[in-house]
């Protein structure tokens, strides 16, 4: 049976170039896909000279990156190009959804079309991030939502479990509870409610509090936190990285001849530095906890970031991650599966 994915064509900086470039990238990598792209036909057949398991929906809307409201936005925008693409999702017409487009339209989207897990009482952002030694960590949330209980970073721990499981193949793993110190006593009243109920899942396996220094490290494969502080964690990597390349590159070009000589012997290292740290490799982030897949790729994506979505989007389809954590939950509550 053939993958469906809805695409949101228009979402992005660079859309739909972008997009339907590295669309055609996974067009040639995975046959058993059909791609449903929706948006302004005209721009979008542009870029396309083989419609080979290719749909183009035409829309006469986008949601702006700008949008005030994204929630008005997406009622209001019915015949948006996100807004039909999640819409094809929640009628079963696609398997799951894609968007470089506007962040908070796109987790509204995911909620209040595609709909959440029942038992799931908020669905988390998740995105693998880098580690020094590549194998990189999963972390949610990362800012979905601006406040939580300990029950929903409990929730949290066992999504990422379950995605970092099926789709990156880790058996058993590491749990950690982001928190100001290693120690059990310590964090506030939300993080220590929330390590007894963590500790007490033998479901998960838990190893107790990180630090955000050893994050890089690898201390843990999956790490939990509230959305206010994952959103800036994640924007302290984010901005570290970028920050560190660049001032690598203003002392290389600042150096000399001597420097410019030890760059250029030095370039295949520098580029695997680069690459390590750039966490848009590993796809994009995973509205997770929903009924179907909602992947949210960076605004500035180029082809090879949207493929790299498409990619991760298709292992969570091929391993049925969706499928498997409502079996947990309806198991967990004593519910027959069909």
């Amino acid at each position: 049976m053939k993958k469906k994915l809805a695409i949101d064509a228009m979402g992005g900086d660079f859309a739909p170039k972008s997009v339907v470039e590295g669309v055609k990238q996974a067009q040639a990598a995975f046959s058993d896909t059909e791609f449903i792209l929706f948006g302004d036909e005209e721009k979008i057949r542009a870029y396309l000279s083989d419609e080979t398991n290719i749909t183009i929906v035409h829309t006469p809307d986008k949601i702006d990156s700008g949008e005030a409201d994204p929630v008005k936005a997406i009622r209001k925008k019915k015949s948006a190009s996100m807004v039909m693409a999640a819409t094809a999702v929640k009628n079963g017409e696609a398997d799951a959804l894609i968007s470089a487009g506007n962040t908070g339209a796109l987790l509204a989207s995911g909620i209040f079309v595609v709909g959440r897990i029942k038992q799931v009482d908020r669905p988390g952002l998740m995105s693998t991030m880098p580690t020094a030694d590549g194998a990189g960590f999963d972390m949610l949330d990362l800012g979905a939502n601006a406040e939580n209980t300990a029950r929903h970073l409990h929730n949290f721990a066992v999504l990422g479990s379950f995605y970092a499981s099926n789709v990156r193949g880790i058996k058993s793993p590491r749990i950690g509870l982001l928190n100001n110190g290693s120690e059990a006593s310590k964090g506030a009243p939300l993080q220590k409610e929330a390590y007894d109920l963590l500790s007490a899942d033998t479901s998960i396996n838990f190893i107790g509090n990180v630090e955000a220094r050893d994050l890089l490290s690898g201390v843990a494969d999956v790490v939990v936190t509230d959305g206010f502080t994952g959103n800036a964690v994640l924007k302290s990597i984010e901005g570290t990285a970028s920050n560190l390349m660049k001032q690598l590159m203003t002392a290389i070009n600042q150096g000399g001849l001597r420097a410019k000589l030890g760059a250029l012997l030095m370039k295949k290292s520098l580029y695997s530095l680069k690459d390590s740290l750039d966490y848009e490799k590993a796809g994009g982030a995973v509205l997770f906890g929903l009924k179907a897949p909602v992947v949210k790729s960076h605004g500035s994506s180029n082809a090879d970031a949207i493929f790299a979505t498409i990619k991760q989007t298709h292992k969570m389809l091929e391993t049925d991650v969706v499928g498997k954590l409502v079996q947990h939950y309806n198991a967990e509550n004593g519910v027959a599966n069909d």
